[in-house]
């Protein structure tokens, strides 16, 4: 499956953002999905994940400000983020989920990667 995330930008300490993730194949409708963010000079972080329903989790991070959301018509993953804070600030990626425990952000994501979208959260 072939992803493209977009929806990132600059925005101030407590602003919201919707970022939005396109596939590309029909896949997309039968796998879980993920939300990683990559901050510089930190490792990768599963921040959400959905099943193939709307079974969803949240990284203690995000849990309480941040809601995940797919559209299996569309093929496109949403993450709505609210109360953005400058320890957001990251690049943000989708990414099918080879493996998934349903309820949690742990798993192990698909070997290939699309485009990121930049997330800015100035204080």
């Amino acid at each position: 499956v072939q992803l493209q995330a977009s929806g990132g930008g600059l925005v101030q300490s407590g602003g919201s953002l919707r970022l939005s993730c396109v596939a590309s194949d029909r896949a997309f409708s039968s796998i879980g999905m993920g939300w990683f963010r990559h901050a510089p000079g930190k490792v990768r972080e599963l921040v959400a994940t959905i099943n193939r329903g709307t079974a969803a989790a949240y990284s203690d991070s995000l849990k309480g400000r941040s809601y995940i959301s797919r559209d299996d018509d569309k093929k496109i993953l949403y993450l709505q983020m609210n109360d953005l804070k400058p320890e957001d600030t990251a690049v943000y990626y989708c990414n099918g989920m080879k493996s998934l425990i349903v309820g949690t952000v742990r798993g192990t994501p698909f070997d290939s990667w699309g485009r990121g979208t930049l997330v800015t959260v100035s204080s």
